[in-house]
């Protein structure tokens, strides 16, 4: 039995070593800034600070890698989650969205973090600061709100 154990604890360790050498990719997009979010929307600093602390890193072309995205597996788990965030909404690439999908996001934003979707929990397992209080809930939904009273004015004219 010892043996078995013996074997079975090796070749993980030597599985754990192996699997360093498969890397996900770690990278970040141009930006171009006339297709970001700030390019053609209002974002008052309060919201934008937000969104750099807690919503940034899988939203945006600019992720900031932490050191444990070198280890695998989370690596792995972290670039399946910046490519699954970057999919479903990339404040780095706003206007390439239609404006209906733009209506659809904003008020995605506002039900994801008030339901606490968002920012992930798995997220917050490490960026603990990343945790929206009440308050900056309300500030975000406010937001989304008056940017997408904002739109439609200016559809109308």
């Amino acid at each position: 039995m010892k043996k078995v154990l013996k074997i079975v604890v090796v070749g993980l360790f030597v599985g754990l070593i192996a699997i360093q050498f498969v890397r996900p990719a770690q990278t970040n997009p141009p930006i171009v800034v006339e297709q970001t979010l700030e390019a053609t929307t209002q974002v008052p600093e309060e919201v934008q600070k937000i969104f750099a602390r807690s919503c940034n890193d899988c939203h945006t072309n600019n992720t900031v890698y932490p050191w444990y995205a070198k280890i695998q597996p989370s690596g792995w788990f972290l670039a399946n989650h910046i490519e699954d965030g970057r999919r479903h909404l990339n404040f780095s690439e706003w206007t390439t969205y239609e404006t209906r999908r733009k209506h659809k996001k904003l008020d995605e934003i506002c039900e994801q973090v008030q339901a606490g979707e968002m920012p992930l929990p798995s997220y917050l397992w490490i960026h603990g600061s990343a945790k929206l209080t009440e308050a900056e809930i309300k500030t975000v939904c406010d937001w989304t709100d008056a940017e997408r009273a904002r739109m439609e004015n200016s559809e109308v004219k």
